[in-house]
């Protein structure tokens, strides 16, 4: 996903309504959480969600970026993307998430890469999830439940 012409700090101006494809795309930091897995338990008020390092097959956990992502949906069954419309069914995303920051009139954070210019800048501040284990190797996700706010 290489982002070319985008007007700077267009986020500041635009609402995520009026994003065009690119500046969309690029709201993305790369952190690769949306692509782990989560576990749901309970109902109503008493559900919540537990984070794994279960990463979709697809994602290298080297980089967090989707190892086919113009193929993504027609691979990966339970693969789910993230539109203009959809987005406020997207509760479980990360705090830290350029989408949900923006949805909830937050600014983003130094480290994203169209504010910092660096993609690295993501995994220097710890934003990525380490030591994620491929679903393919997994029996029983609640052995790898991370403790972490969304």
């Amino acid at each position: 996903r290489i982002v070319m012409n985008l007007e700077p700090e267009f986020w500041k101006r635009k609402s995520l309504l009026e994003m065009n494809e690119e500046e969309w795309e690029a709201l993305c930091d790369g952190c690769g959480k949306c692509c782990y897995r989560k576990y749901l338990r309970g109902r109503g008020k008493s559900e919540r969600i537990y984070f794994t390092r279960v990463a979709c097959d697809l994602l290298n956990l080297e980089t967090g970026k989707c190892g086919n992502y113009s193929r993504r949906f027609e691979l990966m069954d339970d693969c789910t993307k993230l539109t203009k419309q959809n987005l406020p069914d997207f509760n479980w995303l990360p705090s830290t998430c350029a989408y949900r920051l923006l949805y909830e009139n937050k600014p983003l954070f130094d480290w994203h890469p169209l504010i910092s210019g660096n993609p690295d800048t993501v995994k220097q501040a710890g934003i990525t999830i380490t030591n994620g284990v491929h679903e393919e190797n997994i029996i029983d996700w609640f052995e790898f439940v991370i403790d972490e706010e969304n």
